[in-house]
């Protein structure tokens, strides 16, 4: 399994909820699956993450060693899970699937979320903002990686996925 995170310029959320899965999965024992992520846009491509999602990050226990990116329609080849921070990424994100196959894979992150039953709630970028965003980013990201992890665990996921499309 492969999963690649997607928000909008790859320094922020995609990068954090990539470090977070690789944790979790890790903690899981679910060796079988990689993570990598990108972002739609391409200002960042070849730079770190932002600093403040490394320093949560790392406070937290994460290690962030990913490098910006931009999500192309080649790059649905290289994941069978194309996870969005947002309904703005998972819209321009669908735009480039080539096929219905391509589409199929793409989920917004918050599907996963314990409040997933109340609706999907985007992870807010917190791009340039104070340091309590990336905060309540990555206590976003932790719950909703949870969820993704438990469904792995449990071979839900492609359930997950079909009332994600459904509710589309």
């Amino acid at each position: 399994m492969r999963i690649m995170t997607v928000c909008l310029g790859n320094i922020c959320r995609s990068p954090a909820a990539e470090a977070v899965l690789v944790h979790e999965l890790r903690q899981a024992g679910l060796d079988h699956v990689s993570v990598t992520s990108a972002g739609t846009g391409p200002w960042h491509v070849g730079r770190r993450p932002h600093e403040m999602t490394i320093e949560e990050g790392e406070g937290r226990g994460y290690t962030l060693s990913t490098v910006g990116i931009q999500f192309l329609p080649e790059l649905f080849d290289e994941a069978d899970l194309v996870v969005a921070m947002d309904s703005a990424n998972e819209q321009d994100i669908l735009v480039l699937a080539r096929t219905p196959q391509d589409a199929a894979k793409v989920v917004r992150l918050g599907a996963f979320a314990g409040d997933a039953v109340e609706g999907v709630r985007d992870v807010p970028d917190p791009y340039n903002g104070p340091r309590e965003g990336y905060t309540r980013m990555y206590d976003q990201i932790e719950d909703a990686v949870a969820g993704l992890v438990r469904s792995l665990q449990q071979d839900s996921l492609e359930q997950v996925l079909a009332e994600h499309r459904s509710a589309r």
